[in-house]
């Protein structure tokens, strides 16, 4: 599980996300925080460069599930979501309190998206 090799030293909360990409590839990262709080990197946009590195081509992303231990659900911040739409993001998975997978449309969770449509 990405989330417990998380590096987490200042806010204890530990990240970890998987994408699933159109051609059923999966890529995971977690969150990498920085004593400089503004250069934490989050779990999903990790996922989202190794998605890169991986594949010049699969780069549609099917769904990111998103896990912490330590909230639950655990959802995308603001920056995650927009770069997450950036690759055609269609469905969220978070583990919910109760243990069980929650979905939604990525368009419940940003909606209104700013795209490369609207450029």
């Amino acid at each position: 599980m990405a989330s417990l090799k998380a590096y987490a030293p200042y806010s204890d909360f530990r990240v970890g996300a998987a994408i699933l990409t159109g051609r059923g590839d999966v890529h995971a990262g977690c969150n990498v925080e920085n004593a400089s709080y503004g250069l934490a990197i989050c779990a999903e946009r990790n996922a989202v460069a190794r998605m890169v590195v991986a594949d010049k081509i699969d780069r549609k992303i099917r769904l990111v599930a998103v896990v912490s231990p330590d909230a639950a659900p655990c959802f995308p911040c603001g920056a995650c979501r927009q770069v997450l739409h950036e690759f055609g993001c269609e469905e969220v998975v978070a583990l919910g309190a109760s243990g069980e997978h929650e979905r939604y449309p990525f368009s419940e969770i940003l909606p209104h998206a700013f795209g490369p449509d609207d450029l």
